[in-house]
């Protein structure tokens, strides 16, 4: 045994075996030993072939029994044939670790009761306490090592740089490592299907190495939900971006239950609350990813917003276009800083950010330094961007690049160049900046992308990073939850007015509701609530009202309420709900959804008719507490609403965030009872806000119903 820990064994392997070595040219053996003594690796490499006796000048031994020294690693270079032999063979050798590239699929169906290829390696690798790489993967490059272990050709002259990614897709592990723009790695994982060792395995692993500024995911799924949550909270208490494109996430991808709440949340929604919870920049291109991580590796965020400086107006509109798009906040600069750029700049031209400084060309290098220093030491600048294309025409005005690289070297701040075409941005003047330590990022759209996830992982640090979030787990002490467990354990449906006084319970404001089962009954239920009232249906199994036509609002006497019941009662049945109107206000839902890889989420989305039309929501990891909560809501699209429109008062945002935060105390004290909530609409005012309607589901009560 080499007594290493099985997964520094991989990725740090102080000598390896290669078992499929080649000497046949161009064949997947012989490209991945060349590959890996042209990387220059200073550990031990053993080749194993039993056809060769020397492969590459080094001499071949038959099998990974005639070892002559303890080895960590085994790089199986082998068809998927002879996968499961090898394998054992590692295994027996103590060897802790090792790497797969087949797809590990039977190239004949197993005999019957014969579990398939996957499995039985898995099992191997499980009982021998082994880690491996793949399979159907493509193998690792450790950079800082000098460690390239890939059998398919990728460019020999790639540095270590800050860096890590982990990548589901094998395209796009080669793709990065083909990048032009500079970006640098020091960790590169082709995790493939991850028979045993996950992608948090090595979000855990890239962590702890001493080059990691930041972190790139490319995720298919995650396997070890736990695992890969406890390596994102370790990456927020380091103070380590990451920065994550999850693909596979389409609306349709799964319905958990018969709650809005759920059908909107789907694959998305969870994993967009994973990513909230722990501060991941979650991206939705590659050149977005490329961006992103080349300006989190760097400086972080100031106070404030961005400055931009560009020479065309044309292009300060674009950018103030997308950085609407992109919610990217921009900094409010001051009067001071108003009066210093007016002073300095050419007639026609206004102080404002972002600010084009450009006029005739004249004393263009003085006019844009000076500029740039009054942007950058204005107190509302977090991070400054020169918004330029920097193309290959001679500029004999000015010097952009000189520009950026005497700017970055004033300031403690971030600055960037950002150019808005990457097919014209000029590599040689790219890599000056990025030596320089200069972001260039390559897209008008990517890079306010990139800003914008700048400044969110700012914020993220500030309210705490993850630590309210991992300090407050499990069940509180509500003295209202054994009551309602049991209510929960019962098998029978809850109704509206149960599942509002429930809501009530922990501290949601409720409108006045009862349960009728008669005329006489609602008359009465109404004169308790008080006029007007709403009336709805409480037929057993209808859980959308609205779809069946049961609810009638504003009934303002015992006339229209006995027409409506009437109506009600002979279409739907006689049980109906008797509620109290809520004042006119902004109609919101909230929602609770049991995910089943990670656990309870809470809903805040726009509310009524909107909450599926519009597909406006945001979702939560529990539990939240109060600036999480109102985070979610500066996030929806809706989010303009709540300060008041067309002479409408502010709603009491904060109203709604406890609110928020009590659903999900509810939540984590109902624990796994509760399969969803719907609270639609949620009614906010100047006042306050009022639940209007509720919806619950017990856990028991979407099992026996198949959901």
């Amino acid at each position: 045994m080499s007594g290493r820990a099985p997964l520094a064994a991989l990725l740090e392997p102080r000598s390896l075996a290669v078992v499929g070595a080649s000497a046949r040219p161009g064949s997947f053996g012989d490209t991945l030993v060349a590959q890996l003594l042209a990387g220059g690796y200073r550990g031990a490499v053993h080749l194993v072939n039993p056809r060769y006796r020397v492969v590459a000048g080094r001499p071949a031994l038959p099998s990974l029994a005639d070892l002559p020294e303890p080895v960590d690693l085994a790089v199986l270079a082998v068809p998927n044939a002879a996968l499961e032999a090898q394998l054992r063979a590692a295994a027996a050798a103590g060897i802790p670790a090792a790497v797969v590239f087949a797809s590990c699929v039977d190239d004949q169906p197993p005999p019957p009761g014969t579990p398939p290829l996957a499995e039985r390696l898995a099992a191997v690798a499980r009982e021998a306490g082994m880690a491996v790489c793949g399979g159907n993967g493509m193998g690792f490059f450790n950079l800082e090592q000098r460690l390239r272990v890939c059998g398919y050709p990728e460019p020999p002259d790639l540095q270590p740089g800050p860096v890590a990614v982990v990548s589901h897709s094998g395209s796009v592990f080669s793709a990065l490592l083909h990048n032009r723009r500079g970006l640098r790695f020091n960790l590169v994982v082709s995790a493939g299907n991850e028979l045993v060792t996950s992608a948090a395995a090595y979000l855990d692993h890239a962590l702890d190495l001493p080059g990691t500024r930041v972190v790139a995911l490319f995720l298919e799924t995650v396997r070890q939900p736990a695992a890969f949550r406890a390596a994102l909270a370790k990456a927020a208490t380091r103070a380590i971006p990451v920065v994550a494109l999850k693909v596979g996430r389409a609306p349709a991808a799964r319905a958990m239950v018969a709650a809005h709440s759920g059908a909107l949340a789907g694959e998305e929604g969870a994993y967009q609350a994973l990513f909230d919870a722990y501060g991941v920049a979650e991206v939705t291109t590659l050149d977005e990813l490329a961006d992103t991580c080349e300006l989190l590796a760097g400086r972080c965020a100031a106070p404030g917003g961005l400055a931009a400086i560009h020479d065309s107006g044309g292009e300060r509109a674009h950018l103030l276009d997308a950085a609407e798009r992109v919610r990217v906040p921009l900094a409010a600069i001051s009067e001071p800083t108003r009066a210093r750029l007016a002073a300095v700049l050419e007639p026609g031209l206004p102080p404002t950010n972002p600010l084009d400084a450009w006029g005739t060309g004249n004393d263009a290098d003085q006019i844009f330094a000076a500029c740039i220093t009054a942007l950058l030491e204005d107190p509302a600048t977090g991070a400054l961007a020169l918004n330029l294309d920097l193309t290959t025409e001679p500029t004999p005005e000015t010097s952009y690049t000189g520009l950026a690289v005497t700017a970055a070297a004033s300031t403690t701040k971030p600055v960037a160049v950002l150019a808005n075409l990457s097919s014209a941005v000029d590599i040689e003047e790219a890599a000056i900046l990025r030596a320089a330590g200069v972001p260039v990022l390559e897209g008008t759209a990517t890079g306010l992308a990139a800003f914008g996830h700048l400044f969110a992982y700012r914020d993220f640090l500030a309210r705490g990073g993850s630590a309210t979030l991992e300090a407050a787990r499990g069940p509180g002490s509500h003295s209202g939850r054994e009551r309602w467990w049991a209510r929960l354990d019962g098998g029978r449906p809850l109704d509206e007015a149960e599942g509002l006084a429930m809501l009530a319970d922990w501290g949601i404001p409720v409108v006045a509701a009862e349960v009728a089962t008669d005329l006489e009954g609602a008359l009465a239920a109404a004169g308790r609530v008080g006029w007007p009232v709403a009336l709805k249906t409480a037929a057993p199994g209808v859980v959308h009202k609205s779809e069946v036509g049961g609810v009638r609002l504003g009934l303002d006497g015992p006339d229209r309420l006995a027409a409506a019941y009437a109506d009600l009662a002979g279409r739907l049945g006689p049980r109906v709900v008797v509620a109290a109107m809520a004042a006119p206000g902004v109609e919101l839902a909230l929602g609770v959804v049991a995910d089943p890889q990670f656990g309870p989420l809470v809903m805040v989305a726009a509310g009524g008719v909107q909450v599926e039309v519009l597909r406006d929501r945001r979702f939560a990891l529990l539990p939240l507490d109060h600036a999480r909560a109102l985070a979610m809501l500066d996030r929806l699209a809706v989010r303009p609403l709540l300060d008041g429109v067309r002479g409408a008062r502010p709603v009491d945002l904060d109203a709604v965030a406890d609110a928020v935060v009590h659903l999900s105390v509810m939540a984590v004290d109902l624990g796994g009872r509760l399969a969803a909530v719907d609270v639609n609409p949620l009614v906010a005012g100047p006042g306050g806000c009022l639940a209007v309607d509720a919806l619950v589901v017990a856990t028991s009560a979407a099992a026996s119903s198949g959901r």
